[in-house]
């Protein structure tokens, strides 16, 4: 039987859902298994995955796998442009990059090629679930106005057929390389299989893929490993991966796998690291790790999974952070003092790439894993991108700003200004996408609450907190989501708060003293939620307040729902 004939007689070139390669065996996947002919009923068929396995007596060719490749490719393309757009959407965001169907995950790819800046992200177009996600692409000459493109990579192969997962992009002279993690899952046990693939354009737009680069696991490492993060290091690259290694004894351990090459092609193990992080035992999995220098000290991101929370009310197993990080001339890579880079709800697997200018830039996933209940999920979509930030090292650590390009988003300042002395003080906007920056003295007792977002039965508070020495974010009086409903940030030395908010319609990104702390998260009110409150339990003389409101961008992001030329 010819792979054609094998096809006709599966339903047809639509009915292709997969083809999957298990040493030797082809296994198809269905889309509707009734629709099979006789002429396979003789072949294996397990009816709870709607597989049917073909065992050749001769390999398929690599021609033959991509033709199986390129019918579901066509397919996949065909069933993202009959989506259509939810309307009304009073949650999805104005300015911040989101998707108008399905579920967005992890940044990646983030890089500046040719004059533009080139993003991905990940995204499964169909459902708010964690599934097959593709990659979907966006360009930016400003960091404010994205173009976005056909989708660049869908789960069409068989090294990547239940996900094209995160990993990262170079630009090589005219071409742009792409690295990422291919996820196959087999069998009803579902067991997973993890390789690194590579991709390449030679126009910034349009993809080939070339397959696995990487297709074996290190020794002791689960197929948990994944997420390439790409790094010049003298006159060679390196590859920076999350890995779960299992002990003799069973323990599982978080680790980062490196590897080098001098072509982007062929790759040599060096071997895993992160002994020196918490006398080697922190976590049980380090997800989308990244590797950088700012202000000449380098830095390595981490995602730990599994580790001891700093807080009571942090209650998830889900963390980011970063290490001060030593890379040897040998490649021998040391880690030590971690520290969480975002203190608010909804701040995951970041990226970071140079900017033109030299500035170290980041984009984070505003999203968690495991949590996939929201009130955008009625709209049809789930997540959204953070703010593009910058990254200083200040004072022994690392700080986040906006970037100064989001500054082309601003209307007209409005200066608001209180007269005398209040315990409350009510600002009515006119959306809940605005920038504010204020100053509060550090109270002597009791507390100060900035409420945002806020129509009297819903609202986010921000408070500072002199009894307990804290500052708290308190979102358990908007619309209900998964995730904790509470956050802090410790201030025993009683400073003064700077405060620069960004604001869209479901999320706040709040920049604390300058962005030496950061708290991000999702929050969904009404539409009519547009109140900002200044609350303090004692009397007090409030600072002056600056209030911009925040444009939409330039993005079609419609352009994603049309299959590719």
């Amino acid at each position: 039987m010819t792979p054609d004939e094998l096809i006709a007689a599966c339903g047809g070139r639509d009915n292709l859902r997969r083809a999957l390669k298990v040493s030797e065996t082809v296994i198809i996947e269905l889309g509707d298994p009734s629709l099979r002919t006789e002429q396979v009923a003789s072949l294996p068929f397990n009816p709870a995955l709607s597989q049917i396995t073909w065992k050749q007596e001769v390999p398929l060719t690599a021609d033959e796998w991509q033709y199986f490749s390129d019918i579901i490719d066509e397919s996949i393309r065909q069933q993202i442009s009959a989506l259509r757009v939810t309307e009304p959407a009073c949650f999805r965001p104005q300015w911040h990059i989101a998707p108008v169907q399905g579920m967005l995950n992890d940044p990646n790819g983030f890089t500046f090629h040719q004059g533009e800046y080139h993003l991905f992200h990940g995204l499964y177009q169909f459902s708010g679930k964690h599934k097959d996600r593709c990659w979907v692409h966006y360009t930016s000459p400003d960091l404010v106005n994205w173009t976005s493109h056909p989708v660049a990579l869908c789960t069409s192969d068989w090294f990547d057929s239940h996900g094209v997962y995160s990993g990262h992009a170079v630009s090589q002279q005219d071409e742009l390389v792409i690295i990422y993690t291919g996820n196959v899952r087999i069998g009803e046990q579902r067991d997973r299989l993890s390789t690194q693939c590579l991709a390449t354009s030679a126009d910034g737009i349009h993809f080939t893929k070339h397959g696995p680069l990487i297709d074996e696991l290190p020794p002791g490492v689960t197929p948990h490993f994944r997420d390439p993060k790409i790094f010049r290091h003298h006159d060679h690259w390196i590859m920076l991966l999350g890995a779960q290694e299992e002990t003799p004894d069973g323990t599982l351990r978080a680790r980062l796998a490196l590897y080098r090459s001098k072509d982007l092609r062929d790759w040599q193990y060096c071997g895993l690291y992160g002994e020196t992080l918490n006398d080697g035992h922190f976590g049980y999995m380090w997800e989308c790790p990244d590797l950088f220098e700012a202000d000449g000290q380098l830095f390595s991101m981490l995602c730990p999974q599994g580790i001891t929370s700093h807080s009571q009310f942090y209650t998830i197993p889900h963390h980011c952070g970063y290490v001060k990080a030593t890379l040897d001339a040998e490649d021998n890579l040391s880690l030590r003092e971690f520290r969480h880079l975002d203190h608010g709800f909804d701040f995951y697997a970041p990226q970071t790439t140079q900017a033109a200018d030299g500035r170290r830039l980041l984009i984070g996933w505003m999203g968690m894993p495991d949590e996939t209940r929201r009130p955008s999920t009625q709209e049809g979509w789930l997540h959204q991108l953070t703010c593009i930030r910058e990254l200083t090292y200040q004072n022994g650590q690392l700080y986040q700003q906006p970037a100064r390009e989001l500054q082309q988003l601003r209307g007209a300042e409005k200066i608001i200004r209180f007269s005398g002395v209040s315990s409350r003080e009510v600002v009515s906007l006119t959306s809940k996408c605005f920038e504010l920056q204020t100053r509060f003295r550090w109270p002597q007792q009791g507390q100060i609450t900035l409420r945002l977002m806020d129509n009297g039965e819903y609202y986010c508070d921000l408070i500072l907190d002199a009894d307990n020495q804290r500052i708290m974010l308190d979102r358990s009086h908007a619309l209900p989501q998964d995730g904790d409903t509470l956050r802090e940030i410790p201030w025993p030395d009683k400073q003064d708060v700077s405060v620069q908010l960004l604001a869209d319609n479901a999320s706040l990104e709040i920049f604390i003293n300058d962005g030496r702390y950061v708290m991000t998260s999702s929050v969904f009110t009404p539409t009519d939620a547009c109140r900002v409150q200044f609350i303090s339990s004692h009397p007090c003389t409030w600072q002056d307040v600056s209030c911009w409101s925040l444009r939409q961008h330039a993005t079609d992001t419609k352009v994603i729902l049309k299959s590719s030329a």
